[in-house]
């Protein structure tokens, strides 16, 4: 039996970055070149943190764990960690919490919007 591992801990990032390599191949991700950055709000440390992703031609280039402010991105996605750890353990897809307010994006709406079904993909592989 493995122990739970808390999200955004660096544990957990190691894990998450391994399940991604591993479930998403470049053509399951559409061949996207992107990136985004998650930015947590009221973390259980009291801090501000981000979670970078980079894909290249689909395949992932980086997934940097942080705090503070995020190194720059083609998106940037805001919301309180409670909403991003629901989308991590697909409790939540991204879309409605886009949609209802739940998550603020700054980027280009339409291409994100496109890639939603791709965040949700990236939040099944980080639970599974």
């Amino acid at each position: 039996m493995t122990a739970k591992l808390r999200y955004l801990s660096p544990e957990w990032r190691v894990v998450a970055e391994r399940r991604l390599r591993a479930d998403l191949p470049p053509e399951r991700m559409n061949y996207i070149t992107s990136s985004m950055s998650n930015i947590y709000l009221n973390c259980p440390d009291g801090k501000e943190n981000y979670l970078l992703f980079r894909f290249e031609k689909g395949a992932l280039q980086e997934l940097k764990l942080g705090e503070g402010e995020p190194p720059a991105a083609e998106f940037r996605v805001v919301g309180e960690y409670g909403i991003f750890s629901q989308i991590s353990q697909a409790e939540l897809g991204s879309l409605k919490a886009l949609m209802t307010g739940k998550l603020k994006l700054k980027g280009n709406m339409v291409k994100a919007l496109k890639l939603a079904s791709v965040c949700d993909r990236i939040g099944h592989a980080k639970t599974r």
